[in-house]
């Protein structure tokens, strides 16, 4: 992900030391015809393929295997694009960080949206997570543009080790089939649910990440409001 000019970009995640030299090691090695816009659209096409296989799977669990791919894919597009600019001193930070996040807002709705048409999780969980995902990213970027931090770490987790986890998952269901059938049965809002084991999972992440909003935005609105006090009128 890309980060405007002035913006400190804070990176502590677990994979962080072996991922950063793994992408300088790739920036060096690409061929000249190589551009990062280039490896942005390869990584839209791994969110498509993460899309597909995951729709996929509901005629075979093989198919998980595709969207495992797709998320490699992702990630080397997504995660080398900015690294090959700056590697060869190429960046556009303002427009770098236009692109890269609307199309990040493109590539999450086709992961998000294809895990909720998959067997494995109800396409209207699917769409809460994408939501949640939704409102720390704009979180994110106001905090660039204030603050001028761009931070991709939250519990010392960040994109990579989404994508690591979630391939994990996707293996564990492969090899046991058996998370893919529902094993309670729920009403919420009108709406009556089969929950599965990766729905429940889904709760879980859904309210891990707004508990992670509010106490970030609750931790920052006392920040500005000390650094920007109300002023007292003058008489």
């Amino acid at each position: 992900m890309a980060e405007v000019k002035t913006s400190n970009r804070i990176q502590t995640s677990i994979l962080n030391g072996v991922e950063h030299k793994a992408l300088v090691w790739l920036a060096a090695r690409q061929p000249a015809w190589m551009t990062s816009n280039i490896l942005t659209i390869i990584g839209t096409i791994g969110s498509v393929i993460i899309a597909a296989g995951y729709i996929l799977a509901n005629q075979s669990l093989c198919w998980l295997w595709l969207s495992s791919l797709g998320f490699v894919i992702n990630w080397y597009g997504d995660s080398l694009d900015g690294n090959l600019a700056r590697y060869r001193h190429t960046s556009r930070p303002l427009y770098g960080y236009y692109i890269d996040h609307n199309v990040d807002v493109f590539n999450e709705f086709f992961m998000f949206v294809g895990l909720g048409l998959s067997p494995l999780m109800d396409l209207r969980l699917g769409l809460l997570l994408y939501a949640g995902y939704l409102m720390m990213t704009i979180y994110v970027s106001i905090n660039a543009h204030l603050k001028s931090e761009f931070k991709l770490t939250y519990a010392k987790l960040g994109p990579t080790e989404l994508r690591v986890i979630i391939i994990i998952l996707n293996t564990i269901v492969f090899f046991v089939p058996s998370l893919t059938e529902a094993v309670s049965e729920a009403t919420a809002l009108g709406q009556h649910f089969n929950l599965k084991p990766l729905d429940f999972l889904a709760l879980v992440l859904f309210v891990g990440i707004i508990c992670a909003y509010l106490v970030n935005f609750f931790k920052d609105l006392a920040y500005f409001a000390k650094i920007d006090p109300l002023k007292k009128k003058e008489d």
